[in-house]
């Protein structure tokens, strides 16, 4: 996938280790995949929550893009971080999503069919300004 050179990816390798975590959660928070263009690497490597316990492992730019983009889009959903901690190129995010009952996002799993809510933490390294590894974990009913 080739990208043009616009502001926002000129700038990439200067934008902070909590910038690009604080435009990620908007990204979920404000239902905006648009938000997540710029911020993946294409050497990102992702590992979903499900399936427990191992979850799904996204290698590149397209899936890792792709993946986040759908999930941002689901309007079924709702995404909250509760704490954000940055350690250099590092962040872990604490967060819970809620979702209507029976309407749980396939990224969650039938193990939370009969659940409202999931709490996770995301394990997260940037380099140059853009994700290069994801690693996410969720409380399995």
């Amino acid at each position: 996938m080739s990208m043009g050179l616009n502001e926002n990816t000129a700038n990439a390798g200067t934008r902070t280790t909590a910038e690009v975590i604080d435009r990620f959660n908007d990204a979920f928070t404000k239902h905006d995949p648009a938000l997540l263009t710029d911020l993946v690497a294409d050497v990102c490597v992702m590992v979903s929550v499900q399936p427990a316990p191992e979850g799904a492992r996204y290698e590149g730019l397209d899936a890792c893009l792709g993946f986040w983009q759908e999930l941002a889009a689901d309007r079924n959903t709702r995404f909250a971080p509760d704490e954000v901690f940055v350690f250099g190129d590092r962040a872990v995010i604490k967060w819970h999503v809620t979702f209507r009952n029976g309407e749980v996002n396939e990224v969650f799993g039938d193990a939370h069919a009969a659940s409202t809510s999931v709490a996770g933490v995301n394990l997260m390294q940037v380099r140059d300004g853009r994700i290069v590894e994801a690693l996410g974990y969720s409380k399995t009913p």
